[in-house]
Order: C-alpha cells, then structure tokens, then sequence
C-alpha cells in the first residue's frame, strides 16, 4: 500500500470522527427539547417507563441517536413496494379469519421492511426498534404493539389480555410506519400513487372494517 493511499486513509478516518463528534455535540446541545421534537410520543413513553426521571430517559435516548443517528436509509425498488403492498393486503385478509396470525404477519412484514431499507436485522428487534425509533419516533409505537401481541405466549395473561379489538387496534397503528417506509404516508387531500396500486381497492375496504370493527 502506498504512502499517498496511507494518508488518504487516515484523512478519512478523521473526517468521519470530527463528523460524528459534532453530530453528538449538536445532539447533545438540543437538550430534551432537542430529543422530543426528535421522537415524538416516544419521548413521552421512555419518560414514562423511567418512573418520570426525564434525565434518564434522555440519556437513553441520546444514546440511540449516538448509535443510529448515522444510518441512512436504503431506497427501495419499485418490484419490492409492491411485493409488500401484496403482503399487507394479505395479512389483512388473513385477520377477517385469524387475527392472531395476521399479527404475526404484521409484525414480520415489518421486520423484513426496516432491514430491507438499511435497518438492523429483525432478528434483532430491540437494535431494530431503537433505530426505527431515531428516524420514525412519531410512528413506531403500532410496531411495539404489532411485535408484543405477534410473540405473546399462547395462554398467557398477555394473550387472552390481546383481543380482537386490541389486535385490530394494532394492526392499524402498525400501518403508520408501513407507509413511511414504503413511501407511501398519507397526507390530507392528496392521492398518492398507492391509491392506484394493486390490490388497492380490497386493501382499502379491509383497512376501513379494521378501523371500524366490521
């Protein structure tokens, strides 16, 4: 290896430690008002399960951003938008009959989703959830719910605490961060291109008696 190839080397390798010493400097001068912009209701929660200890539950938070702040997310290629598309309209027409098993659908099709758009592995979910966390903090809460009743214990307090409206609840939370990642997030009073994709009329239908308990 040359010597021009050597300094190269090192030169990079400082960049991209002053990069991210700044991006946790910048972090850490946002201070929780910083981090709550950041996460959302996720702020709230991790608050929450820090007994209301808000210096705690930032220093969690401050160290996922530290961890996955960085990542960048992968695009995805229109042949595998749509092959989800097709998955989660079939989980929702697996609930009509089994809504435990489409949870469990849910729960994977997210799985598969965030690591095909440069996420850690689901095999992993708590590395995932703290990385979805950084970039989707407003709309990761119906993955938590999705995940826990999906690997709730058959007979367990947790499953018969799981009903049919609580499974439905979550499979329409879950759809939040479906859109973001796939790209195709609602917004009011504009038709995006998932509204003429396949399956979108029996997708829609379903959707609607989720929502509404039909």
């Amino acid at each position: 290896m040359s010597t021009g190839v050597i300094i190269a080397l090192i030169v990079v390798g400082i960049v991209v430690v002053a990069a991210a010493g700044i991006f946790a400097a910048r972090t850490a001068s946002q201070g929780g008002h910083g981090l709550k912009r950041r996460f959302g209701p996720e702020y709230d929660r991790a608050v929450a399960r820090h007994d209301g200890d808000t210096k705690a539950a930032e220093r969690e938070l401050a160290e996922r951003v530290k961890e996955h702040g960085s990542l960048r997310e992968q695009p995805l290629e229109p042949a595998a938008r749509e092959r989800y598309l097709t998955r989660w309209a079939d989980a929702q027409e697996r609930f009509v009959e089994s809504p435990a098993d489409a949870v469990v659908e849910a729960d994977r099709i997210l799985a598969d989703l965030a690591k095909e758009r440069g996420f850690p592995d689901g095999a992993s979910y708590d590395d995932q959830f703290a990385a979805l966390s950084v970039h989707h903090g407003p709309h990761v809460h119906g993955y938590r719910r999705v995940h826990h009743a999906a690997n709730s214990r058959p007979g367990s307090a947790e499953e018969s605490h799981a009903g049919t409206e609580e499974l439905r609840t979550a499979m329409v939370e879950a759809r939040a961060l479906f859109d973001v990642l796939l790209g195709t997030e609602r917004t009011p009073h504009r038709t995006t291109s998932d509204d003429t994709a396949p399956h979108q009329q029996s997708r829609g239908g379903l959707k609607g008696r989720l929502a509404k308990g039909n």
